[in-house]
């Protein structure tokens, strides 16, 4: 299984490609999509929504997990954070992927263990779940690869629990 996790912006959208094969996670491809400040909004977000769709042809995932909103003190960030999410799932949706939604609480806890973990123990962990010889840069990277491994890990249940309701 393919997974294309997502951690949701309009200046910087971290992505991350990861293979799930049995308990085994091996990343694909990650990285970031920019938008240059002071661009119109609407520009910003077709820039986002072409990229993601470029990624999604090129390397086909089967699911997509997305964070959720986390909102903040700031509504207009939130607003356009929502906006991004919004044409980032539109791009999976268009293309039949089924996309998870994960708070941070949830990545954290599926990470690490702990769901009020550090950022950087969370970066750590991806580093070493992936193999990786240094922690992705910049976060929004590592955050979007904590996502991947969030839904590997609930896919594994979820397939656990499956088999069990069929007994």
């Amino acid at each position: 299984m393919r997974i294309l996790g997502i951690d949701p912006g309009i200046a910087i959208v971290g992505f991350g490609f990861i293979d799930k094969t049995g308990s085994k996670l091996t990343p694909v491809q990650y990285g970031c999509i920019q938008t240059e400040a002071h661009t119109d909004p609407g520009l910003r977000l077709k820039q986002v929504y072409d990229a993601a769709c470029q990624l999604i042809e090129k390397y086909k995932p089967d699911a997509m997990a997305v964070e959720k909103l986390f909102f903040n003190r700031n509504v207009t960030t939130a607003f356009t954070v929502g906006q991004a999410r919004g044409v980032i799932i539109l791009a999976a949706v268009q293309r039949g992927i089924p996309v998870g939604e994960y708070t941070p609480l949830q990545v954290k806890q599926a990470v690490v263990g702990y769901g009020k973990a550090e950022k950087i123990q969370v970066q750590e962990m991806v580093r070493m779940f992936l193999k990786l010889s240094a922690i992705p840069k910049p976060d929004d990277v590592a955050d979007a690869l904590a996502v991947a491994i969030c839904h590997a890990h609930s896919s594994t249940l979820h397939d656990k629990i499956k088999e069990v309701t069929k007994r």
